[in-house]
């Protein structure tokens, strides 16, 4: 009876908030069957699942910050979700929690060419941005590989990157101000629509912060203008560690190509399979990717100068790309790898440590050594300008204990990254997956700094509870802990 009426209590509350939901949102705003649920338990990270209680789907700021208002009225946690495609579980649900899910925030609200900016809603899709200023002759320029699907909102929460990153910066490098709804559900604006604005960098605190202090609802941002000339060089070697040689020497000789990305030979492969670019050599150890754009006088001196380089590091073929059409052919297979490791295996799992480049060839070479320790093969495909690495561990999620070996292989390659002198995480974010190895990048002190931080915008701990900072568990534990939660779902439903 005790618990009988304990479930009575819960539906009760929970149908009050729906109604008040739904008033703000209309009834369509809210999801609340455990069916549809489903589609919101996890991001890109699935081997973490947990079904939320409530979905809702503001369309303006004033609807996300009444959804806000009455979760931190009635102290109920709540997690952001744009379009779900994170890989570090940032957007996963937690017990009893409301999903504000913004992909219905979709508007381009204002483009301004002359001064090099664009005002977007967060769920608008990131290539987008660029399609809606590319005939003007401007673009946006970070671009993660699934800039196709992955939103603008998401971008922000978790500082995204991309292949250009290396000459252009990340997410933060771009975004000149926002529109925040903050936990208490003020709302507040931080920035501006100029490069540098006075006092404390309120912009720069929020991208990355993963949802730990608020919602943007509307982001300006920096657009460039598209360069006068752009070359695409493929070179393939015989070896990994030529080709990382290659990087730092590239580098090291002042260019600074726009992008630099290495595949090696399993990745190769599997884009082959898949995107049939029939430009990347199949028997090559590695390929390397090098974009350079600028002035037309500037990009045909440093071509030919990267050339030199990579066929002095042992560079079996060099092909060039001038014309736009050759050169998307080229980046095709870059921009497929990840989709295309799920056809050489049912699972993977990715990480995105950093490490300096001069530390390229002996990371690799211990990651090559922990897949043949765990007996996991690794396909290597990573932002090599600036040691950005996307290791991915194939496995089968069927075969029992398979998912907590692989788990433990990640980690293992965190902490070699940060060992190498480099960090947890480039792009992707800490979110769920990697907030236990935090505490082997920054001390107590560190840690106990960036909670002050979190606690002024996020005092009752509301927005996404349970990401970023570590907790008691350790990662493995956290994985069990999603696991029993699925399997107590199954039990009730």
């Amino acid at each position: 009876m005790l618990l009988k009426k304990i479930f009575n209590e819960t539906d009760s509350k929970w149908n009050a908030i729906v109604r008040e939901f739904e008033a703000i949102l209309g009834k369509d705003g809210v999801v609340r069957r455990k069916d549809e649920l489903l589609t919101y338990e996890c991001d890109g990270l699935t081997a973490y699942r947990k079904r939320p209680a409530l979905v809702v789907l503001p369309r303006t700021t004033e609807q996300v910050a009444a959804i806000v208002k009455i979760c931190d009225r009635d102290r109920i946690l709540w997690v952001a979700r744009g379009a779900g495609t994170g890989l570090s579980g940032g957007a996963l649900p937690v017990e009893d929690c409301v999903l504000i899910v913004t992909a219905r925030m979709n508007q381009i609200l204002e483009i301004d060419l002359e001064n090099q900016r664009v005002v977007v809603q967060p769920g608008v899709i990131n290539n987008w941005v660029t399609q809606a200023v590319s005939g003007a002759g401007f673009y946006y320029a970070p671009d993660p590989s699934s800039q196709i699907i992955c939103s603008i909102g998401g971008n922000v929460a978790e500082n995204s990157g991309g292949v250009h990153c290396l000459k252009y910066g990340v997410t933060t490098n771009h975004v000149l101000g926002l529109k925040l709804v903050i936990p208490d559900g003020s709302i507040l604006d931080v920035g501006g629509s100029i490069p540098e604005m006075p006092g404390y960098d309120l912009t720069g605190l929020f991208v990355g912060s993963e949802g730990t202090l608020g919602i943007a609802t509307e982001i300006t941002l920096r657009i460039l203008k598209t360069p006068e000339s752009i070359c695409v060089l493929l070179a393939d070697f015989t070896s990994i560690e030529a080709a990382g040689s290659s990087v730092a020497d590239i580098i090291g000789a002042g260019i600074i190509p726009a992008g630099m990305e290495i595949m090696d030979n399993l990745s190769i492969n599997a884009v082959e399979d898949v995107a049939k670019t029939n430009c990347y050599p199949r028997d090559a150890e590695a390929i390397l990717l090098v974009e350079l754009d600028g002035l037309a006088v500037e990009v045909a001196a440093n071509k030919k100068r990267v050339a030199e380089i990579c066929q002095k590091n042992g560079a079996r073929n060099i092909t060039l790309a001038n014309d736009a059409e050759t050169r998307l052919k080229l980046w095709k297979g870059r921009k497929a790898a990840f989709a295309a490791a799920g056809h050489v295996s049912p699972n993977y799992f990715v990480q995105d440590g950093v490490i300096p480049r001069t530390q390229l060839a002996r990371v690799l070479q211990e990651i090559n050594n922990l897949s043949q320790q765990y007996g996991y093969r690794i396909a290597n495909v990573f932002h090599a300008g600036d040691g950005n690495l996307h290791p991915l561990v194939l496995y089968d999620n069927s075969v029992p204990g398979a998912w907590e070996e692989v788990e433990k292989l990640g980690g293992e390659i965190l902490k070699l990254c940060v060992e190498a002198g480099g960090s947890l995480s480039g792009e992707h974010g800490i979110g769920s997956d990697k907030n236990c190895y935090m505490p082997y990048m920054f001390n107590e002190i560190d840690l106990e700094t960036m909670q002050y931080v979190r606690d002024c915008f996020n005092s009752k701990g509301l927005a996404n509870p349970g990401k970023l900072f570590p907790t008691p568990r350790t990662c493995g534990e956290a994985a069990n802990a999603q696991k029993m939660a699925q399997f107590k779902d199954a039990e009730l439903y």
